[in-house]
């Protein structure tokens, strides 16, 4: 376990992720529905969620996914460039929302010096990160066909932040595997289960969706 981040001072770190959440919260619902991966405008809206069922049926955590996204049934319409965009946007709210809270009560227990304080440290670190990933999958794909570069290449870089996303998120679980259980543990856990829940979904519709790109 990386000791080292119970040294480091809280206060930027909050400052940042409280930046980050008032920034994302500002721009994210408009920039998802009013543009897609291409760069124009959603068609009208539809009723019809089977597309979206249907898509998540291919993930790891269907019932998430359909709860999750099914509210985006009509601007994502049969798209899966825009089911994927729906996708990471709602894995980088979950994120963002985990990341502040690991931080609030990392800040919290800066004066408890136990494995429980290490890994509540070590978790807020590592959803910082995780955060910053998504971030950077959410905007390559608002760019995706605008760069120059090829789609196949673009895509390659969001499924390789958004495994890196996971990994971290794995990587606060595997932090309490030594501590003893307590509510914290549990609320923090439970938090953090759900927000791999749909970033593990996330990337398995980037992964359908680079499969439709012809080589």
């Amino acid at each position: 376990m990386k000791q080292h981040s119970l040294k480091q001072p809280k206060q930027n770190m909050e400052v940042q992720l409280k930046s980050t959440i008032v920034f994302f919260l500002i721009i994210s619902t408009t920039a998802l529905l009013s543009s897609t991966t291409t760069g124009h405008p959603f068609p009208p809206p539809s009723d019809e969620p089977d597309y979206i069922r249907t898509s998540c049926s291919t993930t790891r955590y269907p019932e998430t996914c359909f709860s999750t996204l099914s509210k985006y049934s009509g601007p994502v319409q049969h798209d899966p460039s825009r089911l994927a965009m729906a996708a990471i946007h709602v894995a980088l709210t979950n994120a963002t929302r985990m990341a502040f809270y690991v931080s609030k009560v990392s800040h919290h227990k800066d004066s408890d010096n136990t494995t429980e304080s290490a890994a509540i440290h070590d978790c807020s670190s590592v959803f910082g990160d995780a955060v910053d990933e998504i971030s950077k999958s959410h905007k390559e794909m608002k760019r995706l066909g605008w760069t120059g570069e090829s789609v196949r290449f673009q895509l390659s870089n969001v499924q390789t932040w958004m495994s890196a996303a996971l990994t971290n998120e794995d990587t606060c679980t595997d932090g309490f595997e030594d501590v003893a259980d307590s509510s914290v543990k549990t609320k923090v856990l439970d938090r953090v289960v759900a927000v791999k829940e749909v970033t593990s979904n996330a990337l398995a519709l980037v992964n359908s969706y680079a499969d439709t790109i012809p080589v």
